[in-house]
């Protein structure tokens, strides 16, 4: 495998610049660790095919796949990383349907997608459209509510 040099790699301006032509809602943020952009949900699918297909991304891994409730809506956080360009990225899509939250499934372009999507559609009950096999994976099939979501409660939950 070839990796890109340290001085061929794209830089955080670049990634922000390319990013930014293939989406019209994003928004970038460079305090963490890694470069967040952050999209609308109806913008996901688009996006990640590009950042996993074109040469000058190469995303090839989808490394962690988590969601965050914010009580207002949801945030589905996607961390990439291309093992041939040496850069990462996070991915931060945006649903505001917190009632029946429904988001595009990645798993056709990176297969490690199809357990971490399960994990959160357990959890958080969002819905990963076009998934192979949606399905719980801690709970069972009959479990009311989804644990963690900030409005979720049952009766052994203690109260501080």
């Amino acid at each position: 495998m070839n990796h890109i040099s340290e001085k061929d790699r794209m830089t955080n301006e670049e990634l922000k610049y390319n990013i930014g032509q293939l989406t019209s809602t994003s928004s970038f943020d460079e305090t963490g660790e890694f470069l967040s952009v952050q999209i609308d949900a109806k913008e996901l699918l688009q996006l990640m095919n590009n950042l996993y297909s074109k040469k000058e991304f190469d995303f090839d891994y989808l490394f962690c796949l988590t969601c965050i409730d914010w009580k207002d809506h949801l945030l589905l956080v996607y961390y990439l990383e291309s093992k041939n360009n040496n850069h990462s990225i996070v991915v931060k899509a945006k649903i505001t349907d917190i009632t029946n939250p429904q988001i595009e499934s990645v798993n056709n372009i990176w297969k490690t997608a199809e357990l971490n999507e399960n994990e959160v559609f357990d959890l958080f009950g969002i819905t990963f459209l076009n998934h192979p096999n949606l399905r719980r994976l801690f709970l069972e099939k009959d479990w009311n509510g989804f644990p963690l979501r900030k409005n979720y409660a049952d009766e052994n939950m203690i109260k501080l």
